[in-house]
């Protein structure tokens, strides 16, 4: 069974560049596109106009939106296989429970009533913060979103939160065929002596080795089984979600892990996952990972 590529949209200018770039990523992988509406959207996102009519108000502007949106995706890529709904439910739960059965759920970065200059929605925030699987919020500048640079970056982290990252952006490099750009950033540690130039030089260099070595590991068993994929490793010194928003300038997409510890319902994202939705100059995909 092919699960399909999932859409949350609410009418939002942010929304309609979320379900272009979600067309465009299911026709990329040969995917059905679903595109959902969560009637009680409004609950999190602002006031809705009223109609003169004797049906809810919710419900036309409910049907409308998911209408369109799916017009819109099927006129941007005529092949695709397309379908819309509308769930009666908060738009939270709604794309948490869709992403249940979908490769991967598209947001928007922002809602048709967020609050004027707030980086990152609610929904997007929770979402990406909660789902099981994939997650990609569509933020940044249009070369960005379109896919202009051929560059895919992924950041590997730590061992428990980045293998399924790396899988996800090895597979979205070589469905795009563009190279894949992964980055481990590494800094010294507080208690080691760099009082010496060449004792500093070499704390670097043997710094810089570790990383490269733990990048090398973390790839090799995505690479092999794509081993079209053009992959770049860089370890660069400092703070990864200053590394890795650096990177996202230039990046088609920035796929970074999240950590999924069972048990624990609430908000589960680290701080360079929570930077990048905030602020990365392309569409971030949160990959989780079971602890």
């Amino acid at each position: 069974m092919t699960l399909p590529l999932v859409v949350g949209v609410d009418g939002s200018e942010s929304s309609l560049r979320a379900v272009d770039w979600a067309a465009d990523e299911a026709t990329r992988h040969g995917l059905p596109l679903r595109v959902v509406y969560a009637s009680l959207w409004e609950r999190y996102e602002g006031s809705r106009p009223s109609f003169t009519t004797d049906r809810p108000s919710e419900e036309i502007m409910a049907e409308h939106i998911a209408a369109s949106c799916a017009e819109r995706a099927q006129l941007r890529s005529p092949e695709l296989k397309v379908s819309s709904e509308v769930l009666p439910d908060d738009a939270v739960s709604a794309l948490l429970h869709a992403g249940q059965e979908s490769s991967a759920l598209v947001t928007g970065s922002r809602g048709r009533g967020e609050i004027a200059g707030l980086l990152l929605g609610s929904v997007s925030l929770a979402v990406a913060a909660r789902a099981v699987c994939p997650v990609i919020v569509v933020r940044g500048g249009e070369q960005n979103r379109q896919g202009s640079f051929g560059r895919v970056v992924v950041g590997v982290g730590g061992p428990a939160e980045g293998s399924a990252a790396v899988r996800f952006a090895v597979r979205e490099a070589e469905a795009r065929g563009c190279a894949l750009h992964a980055v481990r950033a590494w800094r010294r540690p507080a208690h080691e002596h760099v009082d010496h130039p060449l004792v500093a030089d070499d704390a670097a260099r043997a710094n810089e080795e570790r990383a490269s070595t733990f990048l090398t590991d973390a790839l090799r068993d995505a690479v092999r089984q794509q081993p079209r994929v053009d992959v770049h490793r860089q370890s660069v010194e400092g703070p990864a979600h200053k590394v890795l928003l650096e990177a996202s300038a230039d990046a088609d997409l920035m796929v970074v892990g999240a950590l999924r510890r069972h048990g624990h319902p609430g908000l589960q994202l680290g701080r360079v996952a929570h930077t990048l939705l905030h602020h990365a100059d392309c569409p971030v995909a949160v990959v989780p990972q079971r602890a």
